[in-house]
């Protein structure tokens, strides 16, 4: 594969997954109006890493010889939609407005169910 097409399937999937990232943000905003805590940015990962693990099972020996599901899905649409930088400055606001135990809470729970939902579907045998 070119680097011209592995570029734009990066590009093309990281598109879409910032759109769905918005769109999962717009809408927890929308159903989560009064909560302190920033349930977009958990939802977006956590179903970025529910994303990357389902692929990872589910298409593990068809990327070998499809190289276009890496680029697309893994690199470009999990990149997109997950948002590290989001969550940093997420749990950085509660802490600086007082709230440090639900900054602590955002980074125990963030970390639990990324790596969590990973381990369930990329665990040896």
């Amino acid at each position: 594969m070119n680097s011209f097409a592995i570029i734009s399937l990066i590009f093309i999937g990281g598109g879409f997954g910032s759109v769905s990232r918005y769109a999962v943000g717009k809408f927890a905003l929308q159903a989560f109006s009064e909560l302190k805590f920033p349930i977009g940015t958990l939802i977006a990962n956590t179903l970025a890493c529910l994303i990357l693990g389902l692929t990872l099972f589910f298409l593990k020996d068809k990327m070998m010889q499809q190289e276009w599901i890496k680029y697309l899905i893994i690199i470009g649409f999990c990149g997109g939609f997950s948002t590290f930088s989001t969550y940093s400055v997420d749990t950085l606001r509660l802490f600086q407005t007082g709230f440090f135990a639900l900054g602590i809470f955002n980074i125990l729970i963030s970390l639990a169910l990324g790596i969590g939902i990973l381990w369930l579907f990329v665990r040896p045998a």
